[in-house]
C-alpha cells in the first residue's frame, strides 16, 4: 500500500462511505448515482484512467466497474485497484451470461460480487450494504491487528524492563547488610550462585530467606528462566503434592482437568521450597526422588518425566534435631544441605538496622506518597535497641505502620514509633520495669508477684489497657483476665 493509501485508510471521520462507479454509458452512471447517492458519496468515471485518478484523491470504500469498457477492461481496472487500494471492495457490473468469462473475471480481478444488468434497485442497495459491511469488518480487523501488535510490542518491552527491575532488586546490591554476619552470608551466596548446587537456607522467621533465594537465582545462570516459590507449611500433604507435581484429570475429587505442577513450571529455572521442615514423610520421599533422579510423576499418572530444576529450600526449624527425632528423613536432609546458608537474626546484626530502616522508609514513602526523609537520632536509637523477634519482616512492618500514620510529617520521631519499640525490651531482653521480689519463698508466689508488678507498671506508664497489653506482648483479653484474677484495683493503678 502506498503512502496516499495509508493516509486514506487512517481517516476516522463520520462521512458516508465513498463509492466509485465506472461505466462508459452515461445513462447507467446516472441511474447508479441516483440509486446510491441518498446514502453514500458517489463518484463517477467513464474510463479506467479517470477511475484511477479519482482513487488517488478520494477515500473509496467500494468500486463498481462495468465488465466491457473501451481501453482498459473492467477486470484490468479492478486489477489496478487491487494493487493500489487492496482494501477497497470490488464489484463487477455485467450484461453477459457467459459463466466462464465471469469466473475468470472474478478470479483475475479478485472481485467481491458481480451485478447483472439490468438490476433491481433494492437488490443493488442490499448488495452494496453487504459489501460495505465486509469493508468495515476488514478495516476493524486491521485496526485490531495493529493494536494487538502494538500491545505485544509494549508487553515485550515491559517484560524486558520488569526482568531488569527484578534482577536489579534481587542483585547482591539489593540485599542490605554491612555487618560481619551478613558479609559471611554474601561470601557464600556469591560462590553458590555461580553453580546449580542445591541450597538450604536456615534461620529464624522473618530474616529474609526468600530474598536471598531470589538473589541466588537472579544473579545465577538460570536468571532467564522461571523462579517459583511454595510454602510447604501452607497446604495439607495431598494438596501440596498436587501443587508441586501436578495431577491428571480425575486423580481425586475436584480434579476436573490436568494441572501442571510447579516443578514442571520451573523447568530450567529454580523452585524455592519454604518451610521444608513442615513436610510429612510421604512428601519427603517424593522430594527425595526429584533431587536424586530429576523425575516427577503427577498425581493419577503412571508416567514419569524429567525436569531440570534447581532447588533452594528454607526452614526455621532445627532439621538436624528433626532427623534425630525421626521427623525428617536423613537422606533428604543431606540432599538439601549441599550448601547451607545460615541467615542471622536481626538482633546479631544491629549495625544493619539504620540502612534497612532507611531503605524501607524510602520505599514505603514513595508508595504512600509521604514526605518522610529520615529519622531523629532518638528514634533510630530506639530502632537499634529493639530486640525485633520478628526480624527484618517486623522492622519493615514497623516502618510501614509509621508511614501510614505519618500524615505530613517529614522526619520520624520517637513518638511516631509503636509502644513496644519506643518503650519496650532493651538489648538484654529484660523489661524496663524492675520487680521488687525477694529470692525467698514459694516460686509460684514470686511469679504472681512479678506478673502483678509488670502489669501495674505497664498500665501506669501507658495509661490504657490496649497499649499496656501491646507493651507486655500479650492479647488485651489476656491482660483483662489477669487484672481480674490478680485483683488489681483502680486505686492501685493510680497510686504513685
Amino acid at each position: 500500500m502506498n503512502e496516499v493509501d495509508d493516509a486514506r485508510e487512517g481517516e476516522s471521520d463520520d462521512a458516508p462511505y465513498g463509492i466509485l462507479v465506472v461505466d462508459d454509458e452515461p445513462g447507467i452512471l446516472e441511474s447508479l448515482e441516483l440509486t446510491l447517492a441518498s446514502e453514500y458519496r458517489v463518484f463517477t468515471a467513464s474510463t479506467g484512467e479517470e477511475a484511477l485518478a479519482i482513487l488517488e484523491q478520494e477515500k473509496i470504500a467500494l468500486i463498481i466497474v462495468d465488465q466491457v469498457m473501451p481501453g482498459m477492461t473492467g477486470v484490468e481496472i479492478l486489477e489496478r485497484v487491487s494493487e493500489r487500494s487492496p482494501r477497497t471492495i470490488r464489484m463487477l457490473l455485467t450484461g453477459y451470461a457467459d459463466m466462464d468469462s465471469l469466473v475468470r473475471a472474478i478470479n483475475e480481478g479478485r472481485i467481491y460480487r458481480y451485478l447483472p444488468k439490468p438490476w433491481e434497485p433494492d437488490e443493488l442497495r442490499m448488495d452494496v450494504r453487504r459489501a460495505l459491511d465486509a469493508y468495515r469488518l476488514a478495516w476493524e480487523n486491521t485496526q485490531l491487528a495493529g493494536a494487538l501488535a502494538d500491545a505485544n510490542a509494549r508487553l515485550r518491552a515491559e517484560n524486558v524492563y520488569l526482568r531488569g527491575e527484578v534482577e536489579g532488586r534481587y542483585s547482591f546490591d539489593g540485599v542490605i547488610g554491612d555487618s560481619p554476619a551478613m558479609q559471611r552470608v554474601f561470601d557464600v551466596m556469591k560462590k553458590v550462585s555461580e553453580t546449580d548446587a542445591t541450597v538450604l537456607l536456615t534461620g529464624e522467621t522473618g530474616t529474609g530467606k526468600d530474598v536471598i533465594a531470589k538473589t541466588v537465582h537472579y544473579v545465577g545462570p538460570r536468571k532467564d528462566k522461571r523462579f517459583v516459590a511454595q510454602n510447604c507449611g501452607a497446604l495439607p500433604d495431598t494438596l501440596l503434592e498436587s501443587e508441586l507435581f501436578g495431577h491428571k484429570r480425575g486423580a481425586f475429587t475436584g480434579a476436573h482437568a490436568d494441572k501442571q505442577g510447579l516443578f514442571e513450571v520451573a523447568d530450567g529455572g529454580t523452585i524455592f521450597l519454604d518451610e521444608i521442615g513442615e513436610t510429612e514423610p510421604g512428601m519427603q520421599v517424593r522430594l527425595l526422588r526429584v533431587l536424586q533422579d530429576g523425575e516427577i510423576r503427577p498425581l493419577g499418572s503412571s508416567e514419569t518425566h524429567k525436569v531440570d530444576v534447581r532447588v533452594i529450600a528454607a526452614t526455621n526449624k532445627d532439621l538436624e534435631q528433626a532427623v534425630e527425632d525421626g521427623r525428617f528423613r536423613e537422606d533428604l536432609y543431606y540432599r538439601l544441605r549441599v550448601v547451607e546458608i545460615e541467615v542471622p537474626p536481626l538482633r546479631v546484626r544491629r549495625e544493619d538496622i539504620p540502612a534497612l530502616a532507611h531503605h524501607f522508609l524510602d520505599r514505603v514513602s514513595e508508595r504512600m506518597n509521604r514526605k518522610l526523609a529520615g529519622f531523629t537520632n532518638a528514634a533510630m536509637d530506639r530502632l537499634t535497641d529493639c530486640q525485633w523477634p520478628g526480624n527484618v519482616r517486623e522492622l519493615e512492618n514497623e516502618i510501614e505502620r509509621v508511614a501510614a500514620l505519618a500524615g505530613d510529617e517529614r522526619v520520624v520521631g520517637v513518638e511516631m514509633l509503636s509502644e513496644h519499640v519506643r518503650g519496650g525490651a532493651s538489648r538484654g531482653g529484660a523489661s524496663s520495669f524492675t520487680p521488687a521480689v525477694s529470692g525467698e519463698g514459694n516460686m509460684a508466689d514470686a511469679v504472681e508477684a512479678l506478673k502483678r508488678h509488670m502489669i501495674v507498671g505497664a498500665l501506669r506508664e501507658t495509661g490504657n489497657k490496649t497499649r499496656a497489653a501491646e507493651h507486655l506482648g500479650i492479647p488485651r483479653q489476656s491482660l483483662q483476665k489477669m487484672i481480674k484474677r490478680l485483683e488489681i484495683s483502680d486505686d492501685e493503678l493510680s497510686a504513685e
